[in-house]
């Protein structure tokens, strides 16, 4: 299996650069993969493919204000730091720029040097650097004065609000990236879905920007996936089991929740409560074990996250449906449409 088989034009004037307003009102692409005829739709509708005694899967990670600009303390050079993943109460795995001026030792500092990190070295997997922070008061309250949204490299226009790069479930802060399916969400939406008889249970993975990363392998079995931390609580194990053993459907919002409940599952489909790291890579040819359906947004041509789709309905019905899109000129990406698989 090739990476450019995961491959589809897509022209950049359809690369969404503002997120919609509302939430909801974004288009909703269903497919069905039984048939394999597709519905264009609003995502607000997505209340009617959803059934009473399902389960919606979401995953309540909040992003971080992750990009710090800065100085090289030495030199007055302006520097980047974007943060990662959190090691323990001072160092963090990290990106840097410029990356050539930042040797290990190398001091950068921030907002007039309230915070400060000194480069520590290397990481190999990642191409990253770990970095260890020195401050006085609570990192946290430093982090959201200083730190800009990280979003992705794809988006050019400024955020006029940082809420708007969060689902309005976000809890648990920890993630680089948003998880952008649930970006649709609206809480008056997802009052009408519980209302309904669906059971709204929540998950843990914080995204890293590996998610953003192209597969740089010509062969995808060669790709080593990047990863993240998640957790599943046993009462979230306890409601998914009880929800399958009664014949409703696990519907995952986003990739993120889908790799953090394939984690978790056994070959029979029965979720196990626990945390740690993941770095489960679903492509085509991997057991789907427990998820039923998929909330997604459009995805990177040549991205593991296309290969988890096709891994649901089959590359070329993705690519299909993929063609379709830009055909019909849905907004692609982080701050797209969204789509249905079910």
């Amino acid at each position: 299996m090739k990476t450019t088989d995961f491959d589809y034009f897509l022209p950049e004037e359809l690369i969404a650069q503002t997120p919609m307003e509302p939430r909801d009102h974004s288009r909703l692409m269903v497919v069905h993969r039984a048939t394999g005829t597709l519905e264009h739709k609003h995502f607000y509708d997505i209340i009617d493919y959803l059934n009473p005694g399902d389960a919606l899967v979401i995953n309540e990670t909040k992003v971080i204000p992750a990009r710090l600009l800065g100085v090289k303390e030495d030199t007055g050079v302006p520097v980047e730091v974007l943060l990662l993943r959190r090691e323990n109460a001072t160092d963090w795995e990290a990106l840097v720029r410029p990356g050539r001026r930042l040797k290990p030792g190398a001091v950068c500092s921030f907002g007039d040097g309230a915070l400060k990190c000194e480069i520590l070295g290397n990481v190999e997997d990642t191409g990253g650097r770990m970095v260890r922070f020195r401050y006085e008061g609570v990192f946290e309250e430093l982090l959201d004065t200083l730190g800009q949204m990280p979003l992705p490299p794809y988006i050019h226009e400024q955020l006029q609000d940082r809420n708007r790069y969060q689902t309005v479930y976000a809890k648990a802060e920890g993630s680089a990236a948003a998880p952008t399916a649930g970006l649709h969400f609206t809480p008056e939406l997802l009052e009408k879905i519980r209302q309904k008889g669906v059971t709204v249970v929540p998950v843990l993975l914080h995204v890293g920007l590996g998610t953003f990363r192209p597969v740089k392998e010509e062969d995808v079995d060669a790709h080593k996936m990047h990863s993240e931390f998640y957790q599943v609580t046993k009462e979230a194990a306890d409601t998914l089991n009880g929800i399958r053993a009664a014949g409703g459907r696990l519907i995952c919002v986003g990739t993120t929740s889908v790799r953090t409940i394939e984690t978790v599952a056994d070959d029979d489909g029965i979720i196990h409560p626990g945390s740690g790291d993941t770095a489960i890579f679903i492509k085509p040819g991997v057991k789907i074990k427990a998820v039923d359906a998929l909330i997604t947004n459009f995805h990177l041509p040549q991205s593991t996250l296309l290969m988890l789709v096709s891994t649901f309905m089959g590359r070329e019905q993705a690519l299909a449906a993929y063609n379709t899109a830009v055909e019909e000129k849905y907004r692609f990406f982080s701050f797209g449409d969204a789509m249905f698989i079910e």
